[in-house]
């Protein structure tokens, strides 16, 4: 992995399936485009959004190399690479450095619920040892309302002190400022990224990296104006109005609404469909869903 570091507006990239419910690469690879074109610094493939949970680790590496293989700069890719096993985990973090990826998100293992920070400490170690390439950059990802394990502060202490250079920073998907103020307070060296645009102004003038956000995905141009605009008179306002699409949407079952908007932004009916256990959203909800979230001024780019 290079030393440039990720920071803006990643987005945790949606993936498309056929009506097999296989993965769509072509389609993947448009939407990849697509949000780079619209403001997007990176993508953070195979992330929660992704329902990366629902893909082998054959796939994940398979659409990683279809996306590099389309021309996406391996730079502003940061791959979901977590998994309760060491050795799958190891195995879809060494495909991710092999291939110059600018980062790897993680999640903990997270089927153990009681571990706690030295287990935890052992795995993340263990994994740093058994990719060994200096080149690795590591992103914690703290999500404990859906993974049930989260990233302790103690955890994020002992790596920074043990791998520093690796760890390079975090993604805090936990819903509260609190948290993420503290990291940002505690570890300036590391880029933490709230996991939701409604923390990134205030995350930008506490030092935070950006955001790693699932409406990155049909809100990119939103999201990006925040960034570009934040030492500017209005940028409350757009702050405001970024918010306000997030509300929206997150009112209705997050990953199948961020692909029934999809589906109407990119004009494709496919893009609703998700893997079970993941259900779709009906037109019933779909219809009022595109509604709220245009009068909150989500647009078609």
């Amino acid at each position: 992995m290079t030393d440039s570091r990720l920071r803006g507006l990643l987005v945790p990239v949606a993936t498309p399936f056929g009506a097999d419910l296989e993965p769509d690469g072509d389609s993947l690879v448009a939407h990849c485009r697509w949000l780079l074109e619209h403001g997007a610094d990176g993508l953070a493939l195979f992330g929660t959004t992704s329902e990366a949970n629902s893909l082998g680790v054959d796939e994940r590496i398979r659409l990683l190399e279809t996306v590099l293989e389309a021309g996406i700069d391996a730079r502003r890719l940061m791959p979901g690479t977590g998994a309760c096993a060491l050795v799958d985990a190891a195995k879809l973090t060494g495909h991710a450095v092999a291939h110059g990826c600018g980062g790897v998100l993680m999640l903990p293992p997270f089927y153990y619920k009681a571990v706690g920070t030295p287990g935890l400490l052992d795995f993340f170690l263990a994994l740093a040892d058994r990719v060994g390439d200096a080149r690795l950059r590591l992103y914690l990802y703290h999500i404990p309302q859906v993974a049930g394990v989260g990233i302790p502060r103690a955890l994020v202490d002992a790596l920074a002190s043990r791998i520093p250079g690796t760890l390079a920073g975090l993604k805090d998907s936990s819903g509260d400022w609190e948290h993420t103020s503290r990291l940002l307070e505690d570890h300036p060296e590391l880029d933490v990224f709230p996991g939701s645009e409604t923390f990134l102004l205030d995350g930008l003038r506490h030092g935070g990296a950006g955001c790693i956000t699932a409406t990155g995905n049909v809100n990119p141009r939103g999201i990006r104006a925040v960034l570009d605009r934040r030492d500017e008179e209005d940028a409350d306002a757009l702050q405001a109005s970024a918010t306000a699409i997030r509300r929206a949407i997150e009112a209705y079952p997050m990953i199948p609404a961020v692909k029934a908007l999809l589906a109407r932004i990119h004009g494709t009916p496919g893009w609703q469909r998700v893997r079970p256990p993941l259900v779709a959203l009906d037109e019933a909800a779909a219809t009022p869903l595109w509604r709220d979230a245009a009068a909150a001024g989500l647009g078609v780019a």
